[in-house]
């Protein structure tokens, strides 16, 4: 619980804003408990919601500075993109759609708190997520001296009937659907959408249809796949089919595309960095076909060792940006290597989608490295000298012949 004279201290704070219900409890809340001026931030993000409600609702509780920006584009080109350059996965299966969505809201939130002089920023994660560690380290990562307030870790309205209660109270308006429990709750964004909770936290029992966001399930997908190609600049997509589009054009188009195919849907149980494993539906049908043609341009384009380096790293870079850690050092320093190795990978990938499957089919690009001349099981021209495998298997069979050879005289392996 915050202290009276930490309270009094605030004078103005910068709320991450939905304009859903919790929100807007802690939007009134903060007014009430810390009698200070509240600024709201609203994010489009590609969440696929109508944002002007949420500034009609800021207005209804007196907020004078209300920022609701479409941020669609920055976050596909300055964060989606930078991630999938690393072929990033968590836990071998995540592709962190909720993760790299959380620093750019903290970072325009630091950015409106010095436009405006406040002095302290909010947001609404719970003290049981990912979330407010990931907000909280952006936040004190760009401004060290910020106040933080996370509600959810200070109030006693720790029960829906609290919460609704609350709202009546403050003359805040609930929609029917929420007086009662909500089946689960729900994020998203352009990259995917995640589902949690209630319904779902038994992860024994499969998720129904009425979870799934953005995606057919993949039965019910057309019998015909659909085949496609993607350009690849310097390891970004930059058209679909021949046409070029801007990243968060590209992206909305990939997941129309993943959607209508059946792609992209996860049921997964993971490791949150607070302690405790959790049950999640993701559907990131865009992602999915962009993670498949990204790994096969780089097939052809990407030495091997510095491939093989790249793909041992990521899992170290998805666990950084998991935990919410994307304004480290570290993070900046895997993503310099990372960028380096993407200057070659240019090409063009094509793929066919069918039934919740991405499969590549072909792949072309003049940074090849692929050289028909040396592959061929035809006549290679003198491309490649055969007889030079001998040298090459004895030198690397050496270290085992010696230690068959000290097993043989009774040695230890």
């Amino acid at each position: 619980m915050g202290s009276p004279a930490t309270r009094r201290d605030v004078k103005k704070v910068v709320l991450a804003y939905s304009g859903g219900l919790d929100t807007s409890v802690i939007l009134r809340w903060l007014q009430k408990t810390y009698n200070c001026e509240v600024v709201t931030f609203t994010a489009d993000l590609g969440q696929g919601e109508e944002l002007e409600p949420a500034r009609k609702k800021a207005e209804m509780f007196g907020v004078k500075d209300i920022f609701v920006e479409d941020l669609r584009e920055t976050f596909v080109k300055d964060y989606v993109f930078p991630m999938f350059r690393a072929n990033t996965l968590y836990e071998g299966q995540y592709l962190l759609g909720t993760s790299i969505a959380r620093p750019l809201i903290a970072q325009r939130q630091i950015e409106i708190a010095r436009e405006v002089g406040a002095d302290a920023v909010a947001h609404g994660a719970t003290g049981k997520g990912n979330d407010q560690v990931r907000f909280e380290l952006a936040y004190y990562a760009l401004q060290p001296d910020i106040t933080v307030i996370a509600p959810w870790r200070e109030w006693d309205l720790t029960s829906r009937t609290r919460l609704l209660s609350f709202a009546e109270e403050n003359q805040i308006p609930v929609t029917k659907d929420k007086r009662g429990e909500a089946p689960f709750s729900v994020d998203a964004n352009l990259l995917h959408s995640s589902s949690e909770g209630k319904l779902l936290e038994d992860p024994a029992v499969a998720p129904e249809e009425i979870v799934f966001q953005r995606t057919i399930a993949p039965e019910d997908a057309p019998d015909k796949a659909t085949e496609i190609t993607i350009d690849f600049v310097s390891g970004d997509p930059v058209a679909i089919n021949g046409v070029a589009m801007s990243p968060a054009t590209l992206l909305t188009r990939l997941n129309e595309l993943g959607k209508q195919n059946g792609i992209g849907r996860l049921d997964l149980v993971e490791n949150r960095f607070v302690g405790m494993k959790s049950r999640g539906i993701y559907e990131t049908p865009g992602g999915t076909i962009l993670l498949t043609a990204h790994r096969s341009i780089e097939s052809i384009t990407l030495d091997r060792e510095a491939m093989h380096l790249k793909d041992s790293l990521m899992p170290r870079y998805a666990s950084i940006l998991y935990n919410g850690l994307w304004f480290s050092p570290e993070r900046r320093m895997l993503q310099a290597l990372i960028d380096a190795s993407q200057h070659s990978v240019n090409g063009r990938v094509r793929l066919k989608l069918y039934k919740g499957n991405v499969i590549c089919t072909g792949r072309e690009s003049p940074n090849s490295l692929y050289d028909t001349r040396v592959v061929t099981f035809e006549d290679d021209e003198g491309a490649y000298n055969q007889e030079d495998a001998q040298g090459f298997i004895k030198l690397n069979a050496l270290r085992l012949r010696l230690g068959a050879q000290i097993g043989r005289n009774g040695g230890t392996l």
